[in-house]
């Protein structure tokens, strides 16, 4: 007899199932991502750096928000590895 696929539950109807006891486990991969909220900041920049940003924007085919949000994190993460870098002691 040929598999049959389950029906796709609504988050709602997964939520009736807990409130009954069922065991709804099956439903959940424990893979998820905390999703900060987030903040809304004004910046000023030169028409030269936003001409920058959309030419980089362009040439990838994101977002300008998308750019400068890339960039920010890689000078963040690269200035921590720095600070981290500079706190070893002598090997």
């Amino acid at each position: 007899m040929p598999k049959t696929l389950s029906k796709t539950r609504t988050a709602d109807e997964i939520a009736d199932m807990a409130s009954r006891g069922e065991d709804i486990s099956s439903y959940f991969t424990n893979q998820f991502t905390v999703v900060r909220p987030v903040r809304r900041v004004n910046v000023d920049l030169t028409q030269g750096m936003l001409r920058d940003l959309d030419e980089r924007a362009a040439k990838l085919n994101i977002s300008r928000q998308a750019v400068i949000k890339t960039l920010l994190a890689r000078a963040l993460d690269l200035d921590r590895e720095n600070k981290h870098g500079r706190r070893r002691g002598p090997d």
